[in-house]
C-alpha cells in the first residue's frame, strides 16, 4: 500500500466531513418535527416539507454534481457547495415560519448535493489506483453511518437543547471544513472541460427527477393517485425524464454523461446501487418506525439500538477494502454480503411484542457485517473502469441512483405497512367477539383495572374496548412489520444471481488491477 501523506489525511478528513454533513441533514430532523411543529405553528402537511424539499433539491444537484465540479473546478465547487450549506443551516435554524424553513431546506439541499459525489470523486484520486478500493470504504463509512447516526444526534439535541442547533452544529464545522479545502484539495491532474450550459437540459432534469422524489416522498401521505397533485407530479417526472434522456443523446455537450454506461461494470453497478439503496434505506426506516412504534422506544434509545452495527460496517470497510488487493474475488464478499443481509431481515421477522434491546443487538451486527460486504467491492467494481472526467459523471449517477433506490424503498415499504396493516387488522378484528368467553374474560379483567384506578363504570366499559382494539391495532402491526422484513431480505435473495452480470467476455480480471504493481 502506498504511503499516505499528512497532507492526503487532511484531504481524506476534509471530504468526508463534508459528506458527513450532508448525509447526516438528510435524516437529522425526522425527530425533531413535532418540536418545530409546536414552534413555528404548523401542521402535519406543512412540516413534511421540511425533509421532502431537502430531498427533491439535493437528488438533482447530486446528478449534476459531476457537470458543475467539471465546468467550475472541483475545487471551487466543492468550496462553494460547504459555504452554500452552512449559510443555509444558520438561514434554516433563524427561521421564523414554516415556509421560511422549507426554502432554506431547499437551498441546503443546493449546496449538500454537491458535497456527497464530489467528495467521493476526490477520494478516488487523492488514492492510487491500487487503493481504490480502500477509497471507497472510507467513502462508505459516511455513507453507511451517516443515515444511522442522524436521529441519534437529532433526538439528543432535541431532548437536550432545542431544534434550530441541529442546524447550528453544521456552522462550526462547515467553516473548518471550507478552509481546509481551500488549503489543502488541489484539482485534479487531468483537466476537466466542458462545453457550454445546458439550460434546457438542466430545466427537464431538474423537473423530472424533482417531481419524481415529491412523488415518492409524499405518495402515501397522501393516498397516492386520489390526490391531483400527485399524479400531476408523476407524469412531469416521466414527461421529463424521457426527455431529458432524449436531449443527453442529441445535444452536444451534455450535463449528464450517459455514454459512460457503455461500461459494463458501470451500468450493472449503477443496477446494484439502486438495489443497495432500496436495501439499505428501506431498513433503516422500518427497524426505527418498528422499535418506536410497536416497542414504545424513544428516539434517542432507537438511535443507539442502531449504532452498534453501524460501528460493524466501519469497523468491516476497510478490511474488506484490504482483502481485495489480496486477489479475492470481489463477487464472493458481496454474495456473502447480501446472504447476510437476507439472514438479518429472517431474524427480525420472528420477533414478538414482548422482545428487548437486545434482541436486535446480532441481528444488527450482521446486517453491519453484510454492508460492510456489500458495498466496498460493488463500489469498486463499478468505478474501476472510469478515469478523468468519467470519474465525476460516475460518482453523481451512481450516488443519484443509491438516493432513488432508497427513496423507492422507503416509499414501497411504507405503503406496504399501510395496506397490509389495515388487512391484518381487519382479518383479526372479525375473529375478536364479545360473545367469545376469551374475548369477555379479557374484557372483563380490562375493566375491573380501570374501575380499581377511579373510572366510572361507563368509562372502565369504554377505556377497556380502546384497548382491546389497541392490542388488535398492534398484532395486525406486529404480524405487518414481520412480512415487510421478509420482503426486504427476499428482494436481496433473488438479486444475488444478477451478480453474474459482471463477469463480461472480455475476462477483464479486475483484481490484478487493484492489486500492487
Amino acid at each position: 500500500m502506498a504511503k499516505i501523506t499528512f497532507d492526503k489525511w487532511i484531504v481524506i478528513l476534509t471530504v468526508i466531513t463534508a459528506a458527513l454533513l450532508q448525509l447526516i441533514d438528510s435524516s437529522i430532523v425526522n425527530v425533531s418535527l413535532i418540536q418545530m411543529m409546536g414552534n413555528l405553528g404548523a401542521t402535519l402537511g406543512d412540516i413534511s416539507w421540511v425533509v421532502t424539499g431537502y430531498a427533491a433539491s439535493n437528488v438533482v444537484m447530486i446528478t449534476l454534481s459531476g457537470w458543475l465540479s467539471s465546468k467550475f473546478g472541483r475545487k471551487n465547487y466543492f468550496a462553494a457547495s460547504i459555504i452554500l450549506f452552512t449559510l443555509a443551516s444558520v438561514a434554516c435554524g433563524l427561521s421564523d415560519n414554516v415556509w421560511e424553513l422549507v426554502f432554506f431546506r431547499i437551498v441546503q439541499g443546493l449546496g449538500g448535493g454537491g458535497l456527497l459525489s464530489t467528495a467521493q470523486a476526490i477520494l478516488i484520486e487523492t488514492f492510487p489506483r491500487e487503493d481504490i478500493g480502500l477509497a471507497n470504504a472510507i467513502f462508505g463509512l459516511g455513507v453507511i453511518i451517516g443515515p444511522t447516526i442522524g436521529p441519534t444526534l437529532g433526538g439528543y439535541i432535541t431532548d437536550n437543547l432545542s431544534w434550530p442547533w441541529i442546524f447550528y452544529i453544521n456552522v462550526p464545522v462547515g467553516i473548518v471544513a471550507t478552509i481546509c479545502t481551500i488549503m489543502f484539495i488541489k484539482e485534479p491532474a487531468e483537466k476537466m472541460t466542458t462545453g457550454r450550459m445546458d439550460w434546457f437540459g438542466i430545466a427537464l432534469l431538474s423537473i423530472g427527477i424533482g417531481a419524481m422524489q415529491i412523488v415518492l416522498e409524499k405518495g402515501e401521505s397522501e393516498d397516492w393517485f386520489e390526490t391531483t397533485y400527485i399524479t400531476v407530479l408523476t407524469v412531469a417526472a416521466v414527461v421529463g425524464l424521457v426527455a431529458f434522456v432524449w436531449r443527453v443523446l442529441v445535444v452536444k455537450d451534455p450535463v449528464v454523461d450517459l455514454g459512460i454506461l457503455r461500461y459494463r461494470s458501470f451500468a450493472v453497478g449503477t443496477l446494484f446501487n439502486f438495489i443497495l439503496g432500496f436495501g439499505l434505506y428501506a431498513s433503516v426506516f422500518i427497524v426505527p418506525v418498528f422499535a418506536q412504534n410497536i416497542l414504545g422506544f424513544t428516539a434517542t434509545d432507537t438511535g443507539w439500538l442502531l449504532m452498534p452495527g453501524s460501528i460493524m460496517t466501519g469497523v468491516m470497510m476497510p478490511v474488506i477494502g484490504g482483502l481485495l488487493k489480496q486477489r479475492i474475488p470481489p463477487l464472493l464478499f458481496s454474495g456473502i454480503g447480501f446472504l447476510l443481509f437476507f439472514l438479518f431481515t429472517y431474524q427480525l421477522s420472528g420477533l414478538n411484542l414482548s422482545v428487548g434491546p437486545d434482541d436486535f443487538f446480532w441481528p444488527l451486527i450482521i446486517r453491519g457485517i453484510g454492508l460492510g460486504m456489500v458495498f466496498i467491492p460493488l463500489t469498486t467494481m463499478s468505478l474501476a473502469d472510469l478515469s478523468g472526467k468519467e470519474i465525476p459523471q460516475g460518482t453523481a449517477i451512481s450516488n443519484m441512483i443509491r438516493q432513488l433506490g432508497g427513496s423507492f424503498g422507503t416509499a414501497i415499504m411504507t405503503t406496504v405497512i399501510s395496506v397490509r396493516t389495515k388487512m391484518h387488522f381487519d382479518t383479526i378484528k372479525d375473529h375478536v367477539s364479545s360473545y367469545d368467553f376469551n374475548t369477555q374474560q379479557r374484557m372483563d379483567g380490562l375493566k375491573g383495572l380501570f374501575l380499581s384506578k377511579g373510572s366510572s363504570a361507563l368509562e372502565a366499559s369504554q377505556q377497556s374496548l380502546a384497548a382491546m382494539q389497541g392490542t388488535v391495532i398492534k398484532q395486525a402491526m406486529m404480524i405487518t412489520y414481520s412480512e415487510t422484513f421478509l420482503i426486504v431480505g427476499g428482494f436481496f435473495l433473488i438479486c444475488i444471481p444478477l451478480m453474474l452480470l459482471f463477469r463480461d467476455n472480455k475476462k477483464k480480471n479486475l483484481h490484478i488491477e487493484m492489486s500492487m504493481e
